[in-house]
């Protein structure tokens, strides 16, 4: 899996791709480069053997019987007289080879082939000659002046593997060069693909501080061609916001057009003791806990698409504490807070963390005795907000039942039973939790632990 997303990946392909094209060019192009060399190398090893055998050419002579007499004493290049020194002459007669030849021959003779030299012309071959060595050999006819038919042919020959080791060299030197060029080259594309993808990068990092709330839009400092991307998305973006908004202010409108006839005809029905009255009481109440209900749903809906914002716990929890102190001011609750990181922020929409930890707060209030006390905790890429009181508690086999939608464990005690059953909704929501630590209520009661994403700070 992690190969196939390596093979995904633009930045490597772009960069296998290069590596390939150059590896392929830089090859053709040391080929090209050493076959050129070895061109140039022949035609001067060809071009000094012609000087060698022009040079001995020059000192041939005929006695007066024809014969061929050549004093190669006046040659300079000691390599003539070295035996088996890689550099030889040889003078072929029309039925015996090597009638005169170069005292570096020994007692060797070069065995030349006998084709057919045109007149005045220079005949290149390769033979092999002494010690096995291969061998360049350079020839010319050349006759007694007058006696056409009496043809001498002229040899001079040099080894070839000084020539031969030469190019090797050259390859060897080019191909360590072309190697390090490479890799420059490939070095160079890298950087130029890293500076060319940082856009895209910057664009990711921009994408992912929008999923995770840092950010309401895309930067729009943008190179030219991905300008209109990040424009259509904003745009998008825009519309979204729009269409949410709006959904939200239709179902707030809504459920308050709705909550107003609920509430008068349940005013009415209380003063009714028919039964009547009993069965309009009791359907105004479950028709409010279906607007409670969908309109928590349409909130944790719209929050499900459109991302989070980044909520500062500690001084969200002080205002709510001071809310609740108030209203249950007359029960002498002592509700308090533990000390919360300032730090801790969670990524979520203010209302809606407002209405869970209400509800919390609220639950707590109406169960506990005489305290309630709300902390702060850090886990793994979120933090726990705990409510504790010093109420009755649950008992572990009713605990998820405390959590179903509508259900409430004390008739007397006022509510709608759909308190917990939207915080558990709009946690589950932003990707948290609510659970009962029944095993671990500290004031012997109930506590009840959120769990939300802690926000992550901008870069």
């Amino acid at each position: 899996m992690a190969r196939w997303r390596l093979l995904m990946s633009l930045r490597w392909r772009l960069l296998a791709g290069t590596a390939v094209a150059l590896a392929l060019a830089l090859v053709l192009a040391g080929l090209a480069l050493t076959a050129l060399f070895r061109a140039e190398i022949d035609r001067q090893f060809d071009e000094g053997l012609r000087q060698q055998l022009d040079q001995l050419t020059a000192l041939v002579e005929f006695n007066p019987q024809g014969q061929m007499v050549l004093d190669d004493t006046v040659l300079a290049d000691p390599r003539w007289r070295r035996p088996y020194s890689g550099l030889y002459w040889q003078v072929d007669g029309a039925q015996v080879r090597g009638v005169l030849r170069s005292r570096s021959l020994w007692d060797a003779t070069l065995d030349n082939t006998a084709d057919a030299l045109p007149d005045g012309s220079v005949h290149r071959h390769d033979i092999t000659g002494p010690q096995g060595a291969v061998l360049r050999v350079v020839e010319r006819a050349v006759y007694p002046a007058g006696q056409p038919e009496q043809v001498w042919r002229l040899l001079v020959a040099a080894d070839r593997s000084a020539s031969a080791q030469a190019v090797t060299r050259f390859g060897r030197v080019l191909g360590l060069s072309l190697a390090v060029l490479w890799a420059l080259l490939v070095a160079a594309a890298w950087a130029q693909v890293t500076v060319g993808l940082a856009p895209l990068r910057a664009l990711q990092q921009a994408v992912l501080a929008l999923r995770e709330g840092r950010a309401a839009r895309i930067a729009a400092d943008t190179p030219t061609e991905l300008l209109p991307l990040v424009q259509g998305f904003n745009a998008v973006l825009e519309r979204i916001d729009e269409m949410v908004e709006r959904a939200r202010q239709q179902a707030g409108n809504l459920a308050h057009a709705v909550k107003t006839p609920l509430a008068v005809m349940a005013q009415a029905a209380s003063r009714d003791g028919t039964p009547l009255g009993a069965a309009v009481r009791e359907q105004t109440e479950a028709a409010r806990r279906q607007v409670d209900w969908h309109l928590a749903r349409a909130r944790a809906a719209a929050h499900k698409v459109f991302g989070a914002e980044q909520v500062p716990l500690a001084p969200l929890v002080a205002g709510l504490l001071r809310v609740v102190q108030r209203v249950y001011a007359d029960r002498g609750l002592r509700v308090r807070v533990e000390a919360i990181d300032p730090a801790a922020r969670c990524a979520c929409a203010e209302p809606d963390l407002q209405e869970m930890l209400g509800n919390l707060l609220e639950n707590a209030c109406k169960w506990a005795r005489a305290e309630v006390v709300v902390s702060v905790v850090s886990a793994p890429g979120a933090w726990c907000l705990l409510v504790d009181d010093d109420g009755p508690g649950v008992a572990p086999a009713r605990r998820d039942v405390v959590l179903a939608r509508g259900v409430r464990l004390d008739e007397s005690v006022p509510g709608s039973g759909l308190g917990l059953h939207i915080v558990q909704e709009l946690a589950t929501a932003y990707g948290g939790a609510l659970a009962l630590a029944l095993d671990e209520a500290p004031l012997g009661g109930l506590r009840v632990r959120l769990t939300l994403p802690a926000a992550v700070a901008p870069a």
